[in-house]
Formats: structure tokens, C-alpha cells, sequence
């Protein structure tokens, strides 16, 4: 069979789109550690749900860094061995774990100083139970995503992290999927049993998973645009009752998009990377793909079709933004 120069060509770009899909990678991260809005549960809830996060977690077969927040490790300003050992099972399944401030501090808000301070309170447990496996915390996420209002702060941080031994964990693909999870929490714990309750709880897993791969894919295109190639991508979740319900098949669906889930050291030897946090200054705490967008003077338009949370789940989470 002769093969035109056309064909030729079709097939060779068929080829290389088909290595590029084949190359897609994305690492997991999950904040607000031992658990998102913790002191609005019962301990017997708390642990159950605790769990069935684990589970979907381990079903997913994925590499997972679980950042802290130490004073959801506490009642009464007391550490509480129960939540302590929360963080045991995370290392127990084989999970890193990093630092997320002791109170989820906004470095934007409170500045350098009181943020340090806060930081290494955010260690004081952390540190030695990571000892007790011959561990040292390595990764450190910014609560909000927030790195600093100036290029002056955030190499003050910078170099801070970097003193202590810590590496700051970027964000590529950021979402509303707190938002969801608000929504899924108010309408479990907010109201009794009822065929009406499921309907909703089930709209809502239903409706979470779409959106999060239309996130992905969003910000895939956002890294084809900028950097012209698929980033090794950084995913923001939380741990919540809705990822204890459906993580699994969130995980399962990415695969089926042509995702392999690595674990985020490997996404960071991207040198993408390497441009860091700079380029916004701004109040909140976007994309890094967004942050190295603005250090390029993007035009407006380079950020248009993001998907939002639709506001029937903003209405049952109770919040007007995301």
C-alpha cells in the first residue's frame, strides 16, 4: 500500500498526540488535616468518617501528601491522642505528610512574622511523630494558597522554608471542591434520614466528579497554553465526608481521562517549577499556572472558561463565592 505524504503526516501527528495523552501525570494533595471542619462532628462520626476516607483512599491506589493543621489536633487547647493517632493511620497506609500551619494561617493577612511563628507551632507534633519512622516534614502548603502580598515576602519565606528544611507544595489544578464538600457535610449532618436527604446527597456525588475532571481538563489547557505541553499537574482536595464517599471513582475517572497519578516529588522535577510563586500580587491565592500567567502580562481572556461551582451546590453549601 503506497503512504501519501499526507497520510504520513496524519498518522505522525496521531502519534504524537497519542504520547502526549499517554504522558499526562497529576499528583494528589489533601488539606486540612486530621479533617475539614472537625469540630462540628461527634468523635463516633469523626472516626467513621475518618475511615471511610482511608478506605477510598486505599481503592484508589494513588501517592497521596496530607498537610496538617496541629490545632485541629486539639480540644481545649488540649492534644487529643484520638486525632494524633488519625494521622498515625495516614502514615500507616503509606502517605507523606507536610505542614499546613498550626491554625491555617493567611500569610497575606496576618504577615512574615506572625506566620513563621505560626508555621513552627504547626510542627510541634508533627515533627516527632514523623521521628518515631525516622521521618523529617518536608512539604509545606500555604494556607487559602496565599504565598505573600510582595516579592520582597515571598523570599523571605522562601529562604524561611528553605532554612527549615521544608519545600513549598505548589497547587496547578485549584477548584471549588470545598465548596461541594460544604454542601455534601450540610445536607448529611443538617438534616434526618429521608428519601428527600439521599436525593440530594446522590446529586451531589453525582454532580462532584464532573466537575473536577472539567477542572483538570481546564487547567490542562491552561499549562498547553502557556508552557505548550502538559504540566505535571498538582491537585487540591481536602479530607471531607464527600472524598471519604467518592474519591474511588474521582481517581478511576481521571485514569479513564489518560492520567497516571504520581506523587508530588516527581511532578516538581517539571522545571516549570522552578518559577516558583512569583507574579501575583495579590489579596488571594490562585493557580501557580495562573501566578506565572500574570508574570507574563496574559491578557484577561487568557483565563476565560474556568468552570464554576453552579449555584445550586453554593446555595446548600451556604457560601456565595468559591
Amino acid at each position: 500500500m503506497k503512504i501519501t505524504l499526507w497520510t504520513w503526516l496524519l498518522l505522525a501527528a496521531c502519534g504524537i498526540a497519542q504520547a502526549a495523552e499517554a504522558d499526562r501525570r497529576i499528583a494528589v494533595t489533601i488539606d486540612d488535616l486530621p479533617w475539614a471542619r472537625l469540630d462540628e462532628m461527634a468523635p463516633p462520626d469523626l472516626q467513621a468518617r475518618h475511615q471511610a476516607l482511608l478506605q477510598q483512599l486505599r481503592l484508589a491506589d494513588v501517592p497521596i501528601v496530607g498537610f496538617v493543621n496541629e490545632n485541629k489536633l486539639e480540644a481545649d487547647g488540649v492534644v487529643q491522642p484520638q486525632r494524633v493517632q488519625m494521622l498515625r493511620d495516614w502514615l500507616d497506609a503509606g502517605y507523606a505528610l507536610g505542614n499546613h500551619t498550626y491554625s491555617h494561617m493567611d500569610l497575606n493577612a496576618k504577615g512574615v512574622d506572625a506566620f513563621q511563628q505560626d508555621f513552627l507551632r504547626g510542627e510541634q507534633v508533627l515533627r516527632p511523630l514523623l521521628a518515631e519512622r525516622g521521618q523529617v516534614p518536608t512539604w509545606v502548603r500555604h494556607p487559602y494558597l496565599r504565598a505573600g502580598r510582595t516579592p520582597a515576602d515571598r523570599q523571605l519565606m522562601a529562604s524561611f522554608f528553605a532554612g527549615h528544611g521544608y519545600r513549598i507544595a505548589p497547587v496547578t489544578v485549584d477548584n471549588g471542591e470545598w465548596v461541594w464538600a460544604f454542601a455534601y457535610a450540610n445536607v448529611l449532618n443538617g438534616q434526618p434520614p429521608s428519601a428527600e436527604r439521599e436525593a440530594a446527597l446522590e446529586r451531589l456525588r453525582r454532580g462532584y466528579v464532573p466537575y473536577m475532571l472539567n477542572k483538570l481538563d481546564y487547567y490542562e489547557r491552561q499549562s498547553q497554553a502557556l508552557l505548550g505541553y502538559a504540566l505535571p499537574q498538582v491537585w487540591l482536595m481536602h479530607a471531607n465526608e464527600l472524598n471519604g464517599a467518592v474519591f474511588a471513582e474521582l481517581a478511576a475517572a481521571t485514569r479513564r481521562r489518560g492520567y497516571r497519578f504520581i506523587s508530588l516529588d516527581e511532578a516538581l522535577r517539571d522545571p516549570a517549577y522552578a518559577r516558583g510563586t512569583d507574579g501575583y500580587d495579590g489579596r488571594y491565592g490562585p493557580s501557580w499556572l495562573h501566578r506565572w500567567a500574570m508574570a507574563e502580562n496574559k491578557p484577561k481572556d487568557f483565563y476565560a472558561g474556568e468552570p464554576v461551582v453552579p449555584d445550586w451546590v453554593k446555595r446548600l453549601a451556604k457560601v456565595d463565592y468559591e
